[in-house]
């Protein structure tokens, strides 16, 4: 188990990561992988049609960003549980900031609370993680 891990107190922050920028070159390439090819995402005129000023990311793009954070962050204790609920639209053009609080932990693991604030510090994405320590 991380040091960090072990010696942190419930409510303290772990980890902090400023993810890239996400574009719309991003948006693209994510779209295809997916398979997600919703206009909202990359079509401005359907998006301003939508009511939105621009195309926004997918919600699930957000979520890979945020399990990016986990793994890298994280990494000598396995993820055995990971969720997360979309609270906000992410906009073009911008990074997220992740952020893992611990919340709980018990002789064979840690939870954390996630969460993934726009360049405005509005949460988009909150949610949470259960990371194996070992006994």
């Amino acid at each position: 188990m991380s040091s960090r891990l072990g010696d942190a107190t419930v409510g303290s922050i772990l980890a902090e990561y400023q993810t890239e920028v996400i574009t719309r070159e991003r948006l693209a390439l994510y779209a295809e992988a997916s398979g997600d090819l919703n206009p909202l995402h990359l079509d401005p005129a359907f998006a301003r049609k939508a009511g939105f000023d621009d195309v926004i990311a997918h919600g699930m793009l957000g979520m890979a960003l945020l399990g990016r954070f986990l793994t890298e962050k994280f990494s000598a204790a396995p993820l055995s549980q990971f969720s997360a609920r979309f609270t906000g639209i992410i906009k073009v053009d911008q990074a997220l900031l992740c952020r893992a609080r611990l919340a709980a932990r018990s002789r064979n693991s840690v939870t954390l609370e996630l969460e993934a604030l726009d360049a405005a510090g509005k949460l988009v994405i909150s949610g949470s993680a259960v990371l194996a320590t070992g006994a």
